[in-house]
């Protein structure tokens, strides 16, 4: 570094800038009005770190590269227990039992490539497009209910650390501990994907969450906090590191063969939609803030109520024109959904639309796959790869602006009041009053069976070996506490192998059905979801 730019060598080595080269004093929280949220556009770190994030990759998607996707169809209930659903949102497709939407659902690995195994330790993305009488709607989540972090601007940091290393290109388990032993509120996801959870045996014997908390709204404008979940029709099916092994060495594009199969024999995939509801406040009885996308509403407190079924029964024409370029977002809602202050949502709502503009085009949502079914109108024109006008059927051609009395596009009424949350606070950097950060990973723990305890301890303890002990200590540690047992296990088995290293295991979430296997794992027994 040159002297006369007023740095010394070794601050220019440690101390951490943005691409402007200001000095980046806190990178662990976004701005946000309270501890609460909601955030500011002026955040101007994350703006920055996450779109440069989000362009990354070319063209491949940055995370959820690996996927599968079909067509079906998402019938309402129209009730929410006993009551009415209309009580709590007025979105058009949830109101009439019976009434039917199209969906086209992706399913994905997270942090691997177009073609790496569907075998290897991973969430599983589940996202659901549905083509509603009054636009799209996206709901995109995952099959663990939970995230790793709980503030948007550490997802570049968590990616980095989960994708192969910049210099070897082979993705290291250490550079993955080093992470998550300094991020503790990522206990609780590790302890879920290192048990079997973390590798589902296919799709269609999967869970899926929408992961976040958002919001219903009624017609009079009330709100309420709504978590999403999936539940299959299928028995909940997981696999040990061993059975996963088993069917990489035969098949690694199992999960793609066996939905697209058992659409092709009529075998049809279905999950149920339930919600959780609590009241639009920060609920001072729970040890955990509601809006921490780390933590789970537990079914006893919080209880699952069905709103609907999704029944998915055509395969995709064409890969790459619908389950390659399909697009979602998380801030595609329809009228009666909405946001809560969720930090890693409100983060996630930039970013995914923000990448589909990058990696697929302006354009993106003309493309059959992504197009409403309904007529668009819009005064956006131009960009890459425009091919059609989405202007309104009557409108005067020369006017792309609103307002005008000339014949150009008008606001469309409103069906109901609109939510309106009061919000007061400082403008600061700071996480959550309650973080928690062990609870939930212990209690989890707890509630896993003896089995599911055995291949968690097994399966860390082979990803921890090859790291320094620094970095193993502070997981054991972590471990220690959210639950002793826990951490001891961890320490007392890692203390047995440290003489045996085996190099094979250094990539954690990497590894590799065969039918024998899924079978095997159907006789053990694999619990259903007691969460």
């Amino acid at each position: 570094m040159n002297e006369e730019a007023g740095h010394s060598k070794n601050e220019t080595e440690e101390t951490m800038t943005n691409r402007q080269g200001h000095p980046v004093t806190d990178n662990q929280n976004l701005r946000s009005i309270g501890n609460r949220g909601p955030t500011t556009l002026e955040n101007y770190d994350l703006l920055e770190k996450i779109s440069h994030f989000d362009r990354e990759r070319i063209p491949e998607r940055v995370v959820h590269a690996r996927g599968a996707g079909a067509h079906g169809y998402f019938e309402a209930y129209g009730t929410v227990g006993d009551e009415p659903i209309s009580k709590y949102t007025r979105a058009n497709l949830f109101q009439e039992k019976g009434k039917r939407t199209p969906v086209f659902v992706r399913f994905s690995t997270v942090t691997h490539g177009t073609a790496s195994p569907e075998t290897l330790r991973d969430p599983r993305g589940f996202a659901v497009k549905f083509y509603t009488d009054e636009g799209n709607w996206d709901l995109v989540g995952n099959n663990l209910k939970i995230f790793f972090i709980r503030d948007a601007l550490k997802f570049p940091d968590l990616i980095h650390a989960f994708k192969p290393d910049p210099v070897t290109n082979v993705q290291d388990g250490e550079r993955i501990f080093d992470f998550i032993s300094q991020s503790p509120e990522a206990t609780h996801m590790i302890t879920f994907l290192f048990s079997p959870w973390g590798i589902p045996a296919n799709y269609r014997s999967m869970q899926g969450s929408g992961v976040n908390t958002y919001k219903w709204v009624n017609k009079e404008g009330k709100g309420v906090l709504i978590k999403y979940h999936w539940e299959p029709k299928h028995p909940i099916k997981n696999l040990t590191q061993e059975e996963a092994e088993a069917i990489q060495a035969k098949n690694f594009n199992h999960a793609t063969q066996d939905l697209y199969e058992a659409i092709e024999r009529e075998d049809y995939p279905e999950w149920e939609l339930s919600v959780q509801i609590l009241s639009d406040d920060d609920h001072p009885e729970l040890d955990f803030d509601p809006l921490d996308p780390t933590k789970i509403w537990y079914k006893e407190d919080v209880p699952w109520q069905p709103v609907g079924k999704m029944v998915l029964n055509k395969n995709p024409e064409d890969y790459f024109a619908e389950v390659e370029q399909v697009s979602f977002g998380t801030g595609v809602l329809v009228d009666g959904l909405d946001f809560s202050d969720d930090k890693l949502l409100q983060g996630r709502t930039f970013s995914y639309s923000d990448t589909q503009r990058y990696r697929v085009g302006s354009n993106y949502l003309q493309l059959p796959i992504n197009s409403p079914k309904k007529h668009v109108a819009t005064n956006q024109r131009g960009g890459q790869m425009e091919y059609k006008v989405d202007k309104g059927m009557k409108q005067n051609p020369h006017v792309n602006y609103e307002p005008s009395i000339i014949g150009g596009l008008k606001e469309a009424e409103q069906d109901g009041k609109d939510h309106t949350p009061y919000v007061e606070g400082e403008m600061k950097r700071a996480s959550i009053d309650r973080e928690n950060n062990f609870g939930q990973a212990g209690e989890t723990y707890r509630r896993f069976s003896d089995f599911e305890k055995e291949e968690l301890i097994s399966n860390l303890v082979s990803a921890l070996k090859p790291c320094r002990e620094e970095i193993q200590t502070q997981m054991i540690n972590n471990f220690k506490q959210a639950d002793a047992d826990y951490g001891q296990r961890v320490e007392d088995k890692l203390k047995m192998t440290r003489d045996e290293e085996d190099s094979s295991h250094r990539n954690p979430i990497g590894s590799t059905e065969s039918e024998s296997a899924i079978k095997q794992s159907e006789e053990e027994g694999h619990p259903s979801d007691p969460y």
